[in-house]
C-alpha cells in the first residue's frame, strides 16, 4: 500500500485510500492548465500576453462596480503581487489600452481605466470569449455552477495556506537536514 498524502477522513476514499484525492488534485491541475491555456490563446487573439489581458478585462469589469479601481484592487481580485500589476499596467498604459491617473484623495494612489482603444480590442474578442466559455463550462448545471462558484474561492484561500505553509517548512528544511546528517 502506498503512503497516504492527506490524513482528513473527508479526504479519503471510504476504503482508507487517497486514489480519488490524487485524482481529483491531477484533474485540478489539468483544468487549471486549460484555463491558463484558453486565457492566453484569448489574449493572442487581441495582441496581448496573458496576464496582461487579464489586467485589461479586469479594469473593465471592475469599472462597472467600483467607483475606482487602482492596482491594489486588481493585484487582490487575480491573486497576484502588486508590483507585476504595476509593471503589467505600465506596458497597457504605453500601449494606450489603460489611462493611469492620480487619485484625488489620497494622492498615492493611482485610478486605472481602459481607454476607448482597449474597450475596442474587448469588443472585438467578446463573440470568441463568449463561445469558448460557453464551451468550458458546458458541464456545468446551475446548481454544480453555483457549487463552484462557493467552493473555488475557499481553495484559493486554502492554497494560500498551503503555500505559506510550505514556505514555512521549506525554510526549516536546512536544520532538518543538518540534523538528519549529523551536523
Amino acid at each position: 500500500m502506498s503512503r497516504l498524502t492527506v490524513s482528513r477522513k473527508v479526504l479519503l476514499d471510504p476504503g482508507g485510500s487517497d486514489q480519488e484525492f490524487r485524482q481529483l488534485v491531477h484533474d485540478l491541475l489539468a483544468f487549471a492548465g486549460r484555463i491558463q491555456e484558453v486565457r492566453n490563446g484569448l489574449a493572442r487573439q487581441i495582441g496581448l500576453g496573458g496576464a496582461a489581458y487579464s489586467i485589461l478585462i479586469s479594469i473593465a469589469h471592475l469599472q462597472q462596480r467600483e467607483t475606482s479601481v487602482g492596482v491594489a484592487c486588481i493585484a487582490e481580485h487575480l491573486h497576484l503581487s502588486g508590483a507585476f500589476v504595476t509593471i503589467e499596467v505600465g506596458k497597457l498604459v504605453t500601449q494606450g489600452l489603460v489611462t493611469k491617473q492620480t487619485h484625488l484623495l489620497d494622492r498615492r494612489r493611482v485610478v486605472l481605466a481602459v481607454t476607448p482603444a482597449g474597450h475596442a480590442l474587448l469588443d472585438e474578442l467578446t463573440p470568441i470569449q463568449t463561445e469558448v466559455n460557453d464551451t468550458l463550462f458546458d458541464g456545468l448545471d446551475g446548481k454544480a455552477y453555483a457549487m463552484l462558484r462557493e467552493v473555488v474561492p475557499q481553495l484559493v484561500n486554502g492554497g494560500e495556506r498551503a503555500l505559506a505553509l510550505l514556505q514555512f517548512m521549506s525554510s526549516a528544511e536546512p536544520a532538518r537536514t543538518a540534523r538528519r546528517s549529523g551536523t
